[in-house]
């Protein structure tokens, strides 16, 4: 007999400091399960690695099992904006690929960063950044 789907959406906010794994419920009211490369590092240099990445969703995905969740769409958000990186972190790939290793189904991957609507003027003067 096929085994009934229960989704879950994860949020994966990966930056070049940190990686946050955020679990919720299909209409991303309710937290399910939380963790971030900091909750499982002690150096704060080791925060937005791949290792602390791949930790912090072997917490969410054993925690996300509990609850009865046993598949997920992914969002990938980058820090954006009008001066952040639009690219994600190191932490990104890795975190997606634990969360499939460790059982649950993927869904729906997509890229959830946020891009200026021609808001502020960018920082750093006329001339730009000199370096």
């Amino acid at each position: 007999m096929k085994e009934e789907l229960r989704w879950g959406v994860a949020h994966i906010y990966s930056s070049y400091n940190n990686t946050i794994i955020h679990l919720t419920d299909i209409t991303g009211t309710e937290t399910i399960a939380k963790a971030s490369g900091g909750m499982v590092v002690k150096a704060h240099r080791l925060e937005s690695s791949p290792t602390a990445a791949m930790n912090a969703a072997k917490i969410v995905a054993t925690i996300a099992k509990d609850k009865g969740i046993n598949a997920v769409h992914i969002r990938i958000r980058a820090p954006g904006g009008h001066d952040g990186p639009h690219s994600p972190g190191p932490g990104a790939q890795a975190a997606i690929r634990t969360l499939s290793r460790s059982g649950l189904r993927i869904g729906v991957i997509e890229d959830v960063t946020t891009s200026p609507a021609d808001g502020n003027r960018r920082s750093h003067g006329k001339r730009g950044r000199r370096v």
